[in-house]
């Protein structure tokens, strides 16, 4: 009965729109849908985000805190220009956290509007790629999190022991915040890259011929986004992307290894280098002969045409 019931009910939204039979009308409705779902997660992820807001907010602040310093009788201070600064921000970081817990969701319904137009191969890969962004983004983040530790020290010791440090709250947790996102999505570039070689756009050997330029570019992006102007934290990001980009550089290669890439008779050679013939040229011989045609003879001349004689009788 249940097998009687799914039958009847016919292919599902994703394999017509797969095929192609969905109508405009029909997905238009389906994204409305899709985006419902995906702002009743984001909601749902909000409310407990309010939950979780004084929390993470105490945790953006511990790197300000262990510094030397900035407690005044055992706490943690920190200044509020306006009335409303602290709970906006809760407000904000309540965001923050539903988007991140929310991700899920959104993200799945995301895709499911987006994957029935693509190939089955484009859908593995694009699984096998979010799979690792999700990581790589974490790792950034946990990275920048201590560079902002060690860049804090420095940059509250140049005030001098006649000054005291009261940094305002919503500049802080800006600060802090747009260090984790810099980080995070620069260690996204190598995953960038070995989309690029899987696609087809560049081969892993091309990738190795520009290890110089990647290298100066990372600790460029590093020496510009670090707080400080110490070499530390500048170098610990620089050495992280090297590595990675050295690593996706490895995966790019055995893909060209397995797909076949460089075995093509132009591999290996620059644009102006001529081409080697492997081919052995055939002697040339005379052909056949062919036999002489009577020439046509011309057509016998069309006589000209005879004038008409017309008499008209005279009218009275």
């Amino acid at each position: 009965m249940a097998f009687a019931l799914l039958r009847r009910r016919g292919p599902s939204n994703f394999e017509r729109a797969a095929d192609g039979s969905m109508t405009l009308i029909e997905h238009i409705r389906e994204l409305r849908n899709r985006l419902f779902k995906a702002s009743l997660g984001i909601v749902v992820g909000f409310g407990l985000g309010i939950w979780l807001a004084q929390d993470v907010r105490h945790l953006l602040q511990q790197p300000y805190c262990e510094l030397e310093g900035s407690t005044v009788d055992g706490k943690c201070q920190f200044a509020q220009l306006g009335p409303a600064d602290v709970l906006l921000l809760d407000l904000k970081i309540a965001l923050w956290v539903g988007l991140i817990v929310a991700a899920p969701i959104w993200l799945y319904q995301l895709w499911a509007f987006i994957a029935p137009g693509l190939h089955r191969h484009e859908r593995k890969y694009a699984y096998i790629f979010t799979a690792l962004a999700a990581p790589l983004f974490a790792a950034g983040a946990v990275l920048a999190f201590f560079v902002v530790a060690k860049g804090l020290e420095f940059l509250v010791g140049l005030a001098g022991e006649d000054v005291t440090n009261t940094l305002e709250i919503t500049r802080y947790i800006s600060f802090v915040t747009n260090m984790i996102l810099m980080f995070g999505v620069a260690f996204e570039f190598p995953l960038i890259v070995l989309m690029l070689n899987f696609v087809g756009l560049v081969t892993g050997r091309k990738m190795l011929g520009w290890w110089r330029i990647a290298v100066f570019v990372f600790f460029l992006f590093s020496a510009i986004v670090t707080p400080t102007p110490d070499p530390f934290g500048m170098t610990a990001l620089a050495i992280c992307l090297c590595a990675l980009y050295f690593a996706a550089v490895g995966v790019a290669m055995l893909n060209d290894r397995r797909r076949g890439r460089g075995k093509e008779i132009y591999a290996g050679l620059d644009d102006d280098e001529v081409s080697p013939l492997h081919l052995e040229p055939e002697p040339v011989t005379a052909g056949e002969r062919v036999e002489t045609v009577a020439p046509v003879s011309a057509p016998d001349p069309v006589p000209a045409p005879q004038p008409i004689d017309r008499r008209y009788d005279d009218m009275t």
